[in-house]
């Protein structure tokens, strides 16, 4: 593809529009969506305070207000950096460091609003451009056609926009990966040439330096690493030769440097195990091939319809198409050391977390953030096949994909103008009931919100927190008895109750209950006041 000329003048206003219109989707209305659950924990980190303390101080059978919950969302004067380190190797040792490290340090400079805390992220996701771009000059060798396309179809990805507005390390994982994959393939570029540079010992360098990144921002660098000791193994011919020997090296310095918090994990094995083995109930292999493919076809199209709305099956299968045959095509019309690199990318970090649970039962569909580098090599594939058809391919059938292109980008922008409106979207997950919640909620005079800290909720209250008002009272429990339920309030709620806790709040209280809000994550209950006993009128 080298004797690409020059993309059409509207092409590349179309690709500078994209490249505007993303970066602004990235920055508009940066609050507008619920405070996850995964996220309150982000704030928890920052805060140096742990889910134990949380128990202990405000789980203890007392009414509480929204402001007690705030103490453990900002930064207090007895906390410090190294809490923060503490509270994540006792209690989070899967989720390496470095980006609470960096969002502590932000949120002492900005705050730790949500708007604070999540521009962090905003603010590495810029960083993604310059990468892919220099990714793509290294795989493909060609100044603007691949690396313009592939800017163009980050920029407006849905999936790509909400790790850019969500206060966790993901983003930050993207950049990592990506700076990772540029320097090896420059590093092996520069190995391939006879002449001595001193570039050489510079990039291996870089290389090293970003994998230790990208190791202590998520664990699952570790597929990363294994696809390129594949990649380089395979195109040495499995000879022990001197870019062999660089590259060991610098991955045994990268592993080296991690060597700090495999000794964390070690010695919290067993919390290390319970964060990683969470569950949401037996899955089907059918399910869990909806749920993959869903996932693809949000990297394109993305309007939060879930697994139960029909028309999601046809768009995951015109997608499906369009990324099998742009993988297929890049295998057949490319170098060996271009589609093998892309392959490797795509499969390695994905087969290991999706075989086991298809061939011996799933437990949990795989989350996003799991699948960030097979994304980002199917997003290569895309590009370079749209790179080809609309630069370097057949004449009479250039108009036609130049108009699937458009198509492509329209559903990715659309997408990215819903979310950027929604109050709450599928990957909030376990909070994106939180919104509806809230109105119930805040329509009452004196409510009162019964809630435990068993399961995931505790950081699904605090998300809560967030969007009720002052007059909301929470009356959190720490253990499974009847609670003692106060006089003085006009409704009485409860979040989540267990069939036990209904079942004793109507015998002990003699008030019959009856659900207000029901999702795939929540169920709200209320007391009928107008059969509750006077004990707490």
């Amino acid at each position: 593809m080298r004797h690409i000329k020059l993309a059409p003048n509207w092409l590349r206003f179309l690709i500078v529009v994209v490249l505007v219109v993303g970066v602004f989707f990235r920055f508009f209305n940066i609050d507008g969506k619920v405070y996850g659950h995964d996220e309150t924990y982000t704030s928890l980190r920052i805060s140096g305070y742990t889910k134990t303390e949380i128990r202990q101080q405000i789980y203890n059978n007392r009414v509480v207000n929204k402001e007690a919950f705030a103490k453990f969302q900002r930064l207090n004067p007895e906390k410090n950096l190294g809490d923060t380190l503490k509270s994540l190797a006792i209690e989070d040792p899967h989720h390496p460091p470095l980006y609470y490290v960096i969002a502590r340090l932000w949120a002492q400079i900005f705050g730790t609003s949500v708007t604070a805390i999540r521009s962090l992220s905003v603010i590495i996701s810029l960083l993604v451009f310059p990468c892919v771009y220099w990714l793509c000059r290294e795989l493909f060798n060609v100044p603007f056609s691949v690396p313009f396309l592939a800017i163009a179809l980050t920029a407006i990805s849905p999936i790509h926009l909400i790790y850019a507005q969500e206060a966790r390390e993901y983003i930050l994982w993207v950049v990592t990966i990506l700076i990772s994959n540029a320097s090896l393939l420059r590093a092996l570029r520069l190995e391939s040439k006879p002449q001595v540079s001193d570039h050489r010992t510079v990039t291996w360098a870089v290389y090293t330096f970003a994998l230790a990144l990208s190791l202590y921002t998520s664990l699952l660098s570790g597929f990363v690493a294994v696809a390129h000791g594949i990649y380089v193994m395979t195109i040495t011919g499995f000879r022990w030769t001197k870019t062999a020997r660089l590259y060991t090296t610098a991955s045994l310095l990268s592993f080296l440097a991690f060597t700090p918090w495999i000794l964390v994990i070690l010695t919290n094995l067993l919390q290390f195990h319970r964060g990683i083995t969470e569950t949401t109930g037996k899955l089907s292999p059918f399910t869990l091939i909806q749920s993959w493919l869903l996932k693809l076809s949000q990297m394109f199209f993305d309007f939060d319809f879930g697994l139960e709305n029909p028309f999601s099956y046809s768009i995951t299968y015109i997608f499906l198409i369009l990324v099998g045959y742009s993988i297929y095509f890049v295998c057949r019309t490319t170098h060996p050391k271009i589609w093998l690199f892309i392959v490797l990318s795509i499969a390695v970090p994905a087969l290991p977390l999706m075989l086991p649970d298809l061939f011996f039962g799933g437990t949990r569909t795989i989350a996003y953030e799991y699948l960030i580098p097979s994304y980002l090599g199917i997003q290569l594939a895309v590009a370079y096949f749209f790179a080809y058809q609309l630069y370097d391919g057949i004449l009479a059938l250039r108009r036609i994909w130049q108009i699937i292109f458009v198509v492509v980008i329209v559903c990715g922008v659309l997408s990215c103008a819903v979310s950027s409106q929604a109050e709450t979207w599928l990957s909030k997950g376990v909070s994106s009931g939180n919104p509806q919640i809230a109105k119930i909620i805040n329509q009452a005079s004196r409510p009162l919100v019964i809630s435990d800290s068993f399961g995931m909720l505790p950081g699904k209250v605090f998300s809560l927190s967030y969007l009720v008002e002052p007059k909301v009272q929470f009356l959190l429990m720490k253990d499974k008895n009847i609670p003692k339920i106060p006089n003085g309030y006009t409704e009485v709620f409860l979040l989540n109750p267990s069939s036990t806790l209904r079942q004793g709040i109507e015998k002990k209280y003699k008030s019959k209950l009856y659900k207000v809000y029901s999702q795939k994550y929540d169920s709200l209950w209320k007391v009928d006041k107008t059969s509750r006993n006077q004990k707490f009128n």
